[in-house]
């Protein structure tokens, strides 16, 4: 797993983290069971930062949280990580379009329509 993609690792703790990651890893959290929100959702949401900097943050500190509830704006997968993610995503009810038989492994996308949560009824915490 590249740095980019990888987990953290049991010694990181929240004490480390920068307070853009804290406050990018509280959105996850508050992410319901079976909806996702995208990378810029969570910028936009937090008023600060671009999809990429959320991306970065949950690619170095995303293992800690439902890391499957932050997505692409497509609702590809993240690649390298598609069947863990597809069995949260199973589990929790999440909105799936499956994949065209032509498609590269025959892995669904996320409904984007009908999963994307828009932070209704709670508090941007400011």
């Amino acid at each position: 797993m590249s740095r980019e993609n990888r987990e953290p690792e049991d010694g990181d703790s929240a004490e480390e983290l920068p307070e853009y990651a804290e406050r990018v890893l509280e959105v996850a959290e508050l992410i319901p069971s079976g909806r996702v929100m995208t990378y810029g959702d969570v910028a936009e949401w937090l008023e600060e930062g671009g999809p990429r900097q959320v991306g970065r943050v949950m690619a170095l500190y995303g293992g800690a949280v439902p890391w499957w509830r932050v997505v692409r704006a497509d609702g590809v997968l993240l690649p390298g990580h598609e069947l863990r993610a597809l069995g949260h995503y199973r589990e929790e009810g999440t909105p799936l379009r499956e994949a065209a038989r032509s498609a590269e492994g025959h892995v669904p996308r996320i409904d984007m329509a009908r999963a994307r949560w828009d932070g209704g009824g709670q508090d941007h915490g400011r």
